[in-house]
């Protein structure tokens, strides 16, 4: 059967050309006429030159993403296999199993299928699927995963709002094998976290911070550390094993905070010095700059304030307002980690709030570490977005 072609407006290549994945409603010159959700379509300049082979998504902005470059390629279950494999060979060739039995095993468009989620929990894989390509090939890919050595079960998350732009309705649940009685734990450099692959953020753990984590550790004996967003307190458990004399974890999240209180607990850290604070961070760091409280180490990892770079400058605001009383609440030689998620902040961006933050609140700041996502997050060159997780450590 033919494949529908797709005709790029004249101007509009240079990105197809240099392999970027994503096509735009706004670059597209002609579309054939009834198209499902998912179709594999051909991609070619008003000149007839070929692009290669796209998924087609008729409620997305991002209304094509490439599968391949080479025509050749057919779209089908050999096809996903074989990025599947690769995908777990690259796991394998940087050995992050060496420090953990949960990791990032598919990331989408970095791994060459746009869309798809994968994170492993010991023996459980869990899904996101967040395109209209490869919710067309969901069940295919399901069959391949639940072939993945060492699977039991695979539950899918896919109940995230970017759905919605694909003209998808949320999907969560256990979709094969069998999910355990007993609570899941995240085992990462002799640390452990209870984990809630059904409730929890993302697909239930921050697994991108792991190496972010693994520094902090080193910052942290004797000091004193605050953890802003803390979720289900990584940070502060890695603290405490790092020799923190004391930690304040704080979330607007009251289960969030018993869960914090749980991983504590199970690292051995019950009869440390903790403080749970259940709190607006914006509001109760105010508060505290009020009252002069410091710290010797604080850690800012908010949530996604900007998805996309049309909302960059209102989230702006937000990012350098807890960076600013950040600065104003650490202790002379201080160590501030700072983070940005959001998809429409670039990291040069990103210095630049903190480095207005550093200005404003009045100390004089260094970077000593520029961090991203862990190598189980990579990050392919042709894809920049792809580097969604910034991070800064900076001293004053």
């Amino acid at each position: 059967m033919k494949i529908p072609e797709i005709t790029l407006k004249k101007g509009r290549e240079k990105s197809v050309r240099l392999k970027h994945p994503w096509i735009f409603a706004s670059a597209l010159e002609r579309v054939p006429e009834g198209l499902e959700p998912g179709t594999t379509v051909a991609i070619r300049s008003g000149e007839g030159e070929k692009f290669g082979l796209a998924s087609f998504s008729p409620d997305s902005q991002i209304r094509a993403r490439m599968w391949c470059w080479d025509e050749e390629e057919v779209i089908d279950q050999a096809f996903f296999a074989k990025r599947i494999e690769r995908a777990i060979a690259l796991r394998h060739l940087i050995g992050v199993s060496q420090t953990t039995n949960s990791y990032r095993l598919i990331h989408g468009e970095s791994d060459g299928l746009p869309g798809l989620i994968v994170d492993r929990y010991d023996s459980i894989l869990v899904i996101q699927i967040l395109t209209a390509g490869i919710e067309a090939h969901r069940q295919g890919i399901i069959e391949l995963l639940s072939q993945v050595d060492g699977c039991t079960a695979i539950y899918e998350r896919s109940d995230v709002d970017v759905r919605e732009l694909e003209g998808l309705n949320a999907r969560k649940g256990l979709i094969w094998g069998e999910m355990p009685s007993e609570p899941i734990h995240v085992v990462e450099n002799g640390l452990t976290f209870e984990v809630d692959l059904e409730k929890g953020q993302k697909t239930g753990f921050f697994l991108d911070q792991r190496e972010n984590r693994a520094l902090l550790q080193r910052y942290a004996a004797g000091k004193s550390v605050l953890n802003c967003f803390c979720y289900t307190g990584a940070f502060s458990a890695y603290a405490f094993a790092g020799g923190a004399q004391r930690v304040t974890s704080m979330d607007s999240s009251g289960p969030a905070l018993q869960e914090v209180s749980r991983n504590l607990e199970l690292n051995g850290f019950a009869d440390r010095e903790s403080e749970l604070l259940e709190k607006d961070v914006f509001t109760e760091l105010r508060k505290f700059r009020d009252s002069r409280r410091s710290y010797d180490v604080i850690i800012l990892d908010p949530p996604k304030f900007a998805p996309t770079v049309a909302q960059a400058e209102r989230a702006a605001r937000g990012y350098k307002d807890i960076n600013l009383l950040a600065f104003k609440l650490l202790n002379p030689g201080g160590v501030l980690f700072t983070f940005s998620c959001s998809g429409g902040i670039s990291r040069d961006f990103f210095q630049k709030i903190v480095s207005g933050a550093a200005l404003d609140a009045g100390v004089e700041a260094k970077i000593v570490a520029q961090l991203s996502q862990g190598p189980d997050h990579p990050i392919a060159l042709n894809f920049p977005e792809g580097a969604y997780l910034k991070g800064l450590v900076c001293t004053i």
